[in-house]
């Protein structure tokens, strides 16, 4: 072997593709698990004349800083060198900084290449290769693309097999698997990814996986791109024990420590995360979730979790302790209504502990979702763990952390009622459907976005929905598909019957297909299935679909006339605009603006009712809310005022203000707890004046009957402020109360 590499490294030059027989013969021994054969035959190429060999050699060895400088000093010398072997040193070099993660330069030098040679398929390939990373829909084109320049390129039909199952198109897997394996019986990946399709339809792979061994006993990588695939479905357990199997055959596969490390901490692990972390990045593995997840985990000293464990409910909380005192109370008292709701709905107990994770850092809360597609920006679910935004980690109206708690724990119950079988639509929508059946207010809206897709007629068919979740073709794909797929369980409640809905989760658990489901169901074909929820959207929609245009065009009118305080146009113009798009309640909505034109004619009452129907469409400005909540509250509507307040609650809970005016109308209703946990948010808020909140405490205290937890809160606020003369007088009562004792 060494005399025969001698020859071939005396031949080999400058010349990038006439070395191609030098570098096949090392990473033969590759393919084939022979490991040290193999380093000896990179060593061999690492100490070459050419810089291109040496920069193999050395990649070969994964010494990687000095094969990015060969690669460097190969690219300078074009002496020679003709332009498709100056693509392909290109190429290679791309792959290396994508194995690096640096996918910046490498897309730069795919693009590189294709200038040099356009018909490079490599280059191609290269370019799906950095776009698959991000799930961007780029990648099946670039494939495509590759193969019709190169029909014989197997890693480009492997390559295509990845991205078909990624997409759930199992057939279109299967058929570019066996091309590859048609062109190359020894096509790893291809032979890979059929164990895979094998274990997501929960039937045996071993064959799979004894081909495998045939030409690589030690090729981890299988068993890691099957976790991969689990993974990607929500099957976790399943993912981490092949991930398992994999370092177990290959115990230097540094990306499945990283991958085993990561899923394990999504499942709410920390002590194994951190070693298998640890020690992937300690060889090197630091790609973007490795080293953010490692940081997540030592923020975690940061945190406070609380257990819960009684009358049914076992939850693990946790929250950052400069907000847990404030949070925690209504996290929880949220949580066990959900839990009670959702077990009487699904008819079942979780098997284990729920842990929900609150961060007030959104990057915190992305570093959870990395690699993951087609995830919500609000809050993600894997298994019994659900990781979610505070709401003081978005801007105040961003978002509602009520209805993000629903979507996500009806995720939880129902991966775990269908053993995490259900198709990626189904269990989106169905949480999606769950929110607005938890409060109306929270029902699924059809954004400017979603009417836009209505209108140009890029909804998918109920069979092919899922691939808008995952390989989104437009930039607002993936939330029009949220809303499509709310809006489908929408239907099925309302044509067939809420429990429909649950019969189609336990007919999910059974392993069936998306069209054999909705046949079984509801006794209607796919296709018809279509036309149907078609025609039901477009009875809801269709219109305001149509005059989008005239919509926006009216808007920019309204909003230019209510900005030059032209209220009279504004109470004329208004109303035709909400008439056309009532949906819309977001930046620069004609609620607001009829309402601020009302209110500067004095008219109250038809301003509480304009800002009640923007709060019943959705509106969560908490500045509006608050507005309305005011309105309410001076003409009388105490109880109005205490609901609307209690809508921003769940949107904004951080200002003292809100949880002072909520605790005031809660102790006139006499509605003492809610009074007593709205007061309670006040101190967690180490306000400025505290002994007025201790003082508002003492009295909810006091009018509830509780006279020891009166007597303390007005003591704290003495201690605080002693002349403060109210506590003075509600400390005097209560001793005169104990003294008159009989």
């Amino acid at each position: 072997m060494a005399s025969g590499l001698a020859v071939l490294l005396a031949l080999a030059g400058v010349e990038v593709c006439r070395a191609a027989p030098v570098l096949n013969a090392c990473t033969s021994l590759r393919l084939h698990g022979k490991s040290t054969e193999a380093a000896r035959c990179f060593t061999g190429l690492s100490t070459s004349a050419s810089a291109y060999l040496r920069a193999e050699g050395l990649w070969g060895l994964q010494q990687y800083e000095a094969a990015n400088e060969a690669f460097r000093q190969a690219a300078e010398q074009t002496s020679g060198v003709t332009a498709s072997e100056q693509a392909h040193l290109r190429v290679r070099w791309g792959l290396l900084l994508h194995e690096r993660f640096n996918n910046k330069d490498a897309d730069d030098l795919f693009a590189e290449a294709l200038k040099l040679d356009p018909s490079s398929a490599e280059a191609y390939l290269g370019l799906a290769t950095v776009s698959a990373d991000g799930f961007d829909s780029k990648a099946s084109e670039y494939t495509a693309k590759a193969l019709t320049l190169d029909p014989k390129l197997v890693e480009a039909h492997e390559f295509a097999a990845n991205l078909a199952l990624e997409n759930a198109n199992t057939e279109g897997a299967l058929a570019e698997a066996d091309q590859a394996l048609a062109l190359s019986n020894e096509a790893l990946e291809a032979l890979a990814l059929h164990a895979a399709v094998d274990v997501l339809q929960d039937k045996p792979s071993e064959v799979w996986f004894a081909k495998i061994a045939n030409v690589n006993p030690r090729y981890g990588e299988g068993y890691a791109l099957v976790g991969y695939h689990l993974i990607l479905n929500r099957r976790y357990d399943d993912g981490i024990r092949y991930y398992r199997k994999a370092i177990k055959l290959e115990p230097e596969l540094w990306p499945a420590h990283s991958q085993l490390g990561i899923n394990l901490m999504r499942l709410g692990e920390v002590d194994e995360p951190l070693r298998q972390l640890e020690l992937s990045y300690n060889h090197g593995q630091k790609d973007a979730a490795t080293v953010n997840s490692l940081r997540l985990l030592d923020s975690y000293k940061n945190f406070d979790t609380f257990q819960t464990t009684e009358a049914g409910v076992n939850l693990n909380l946790k929250l950052r302790k400069s907000e847990s005192e404030l949070l925690r109370p209504y996290f929880q008292s949220e949580l066990q209504k959900i839990l009670m709701t959702y077990e009487k709905k699904y008819k079942m107990t979780l098997p284990g502990p729920v842990q929900v994770e609150v961060y007030p850092d959104h990057e915190d809360f992305a570093v959870r979702t990395m690699g993951m597609p087609g995830l919500g920006a609000l809050g993600v679910t894997f298994d019994e763990v659900v990781a979610m935004d505070s709401p003081s980690g978005r801007k105040p109206g961003d978002f509602n952390w009520g209805s993000t708690l629903w979507h996500e724990m009806d995720h939880v119950f129902v991966l775990a009622a269908t053993n995490h079988r259900v198709p990626r639509w189904f269990a989106e929508g169905l949480a999606v459907h769950e929110e607005g059946q938890a409060n109306p207010e929270w029902a699924v809206r059809a954004t400017p976005d979603v009417l836009l897709a209505m209108r140009d007629k890029k909804l998918l068919p109920v069979s092919e929905i899922d691939r808008g979740f995952l390989f989104p073709e437009y930039p607002s794909q993936v939330l029009v598909s949220y809303f499509e797929a709310g809006a489908m369980c929408d239907f099925i409640q309302e044509r067939w019957s809420a429990d429909k809905l649950v019969a189609m989760v336990h007919s999910f658990a059974e392993l069936k297909s998306t069209p054999d489901v909705i046949q079984l169901n509801l006794q209607v074909t796919p296709a018809q299935f279509d036309q149907d929820y078609g025609a039901w959207l477009d009875r809801k929609y269709g219109r305001m679909a149509k005059n989008f245009d005239q919509w926006r065009s009216n808007l920019k009118n309204l909003a230019a006339a209510s900005a030059s305080g032209q209220n009279d146009a504004v109470l004329v113009q208004a109303p035709k605009v909400i008439e056309l798009y009532p949906e819309y309640v977001g930046d620069a909505n004609a609620y607001e603006m009829l309402s601020q034109a009302q209110l500067a004619k004095n008219d109250k009452a038809a301003a509480i009712a304009t800002l009640s129907s923007y709060k019943s469409m959705g509106g969560m400005s908490p500045a509006t809310l608050e507005k309305l909540a005011s309105l309410q509250q001076e003409t009388g509507d105490a109880r109005s005022a205490a609901a609307t307040l209690q809508a921003v609650n769940y949107i904004y809970p951080e200002a003292e203000s809100l949880h002072r005016q909520l605790g005031g109308l809660w102790f006139e209703q006499r509605n003492y707890a809610g009074a007593e946990r709205e007061y309670e948010a006040v101190l967690a808020m180490h306000p400025l004046d505290k002994a007025s909140a201790e003082f508002d405490l003492a009295q909810c205290y006091w009018a509830a009957g509780d006279k020891t937890k009166a007597e303390d809160s007005v003591l704290l606020a003495l201690e605080t402020a002693p002349g403060f003369r109210p506590a003075q007088k509600l400390l005097l009562e209560i001793k005169a109360s104990e003294n008159n004792k009989p």
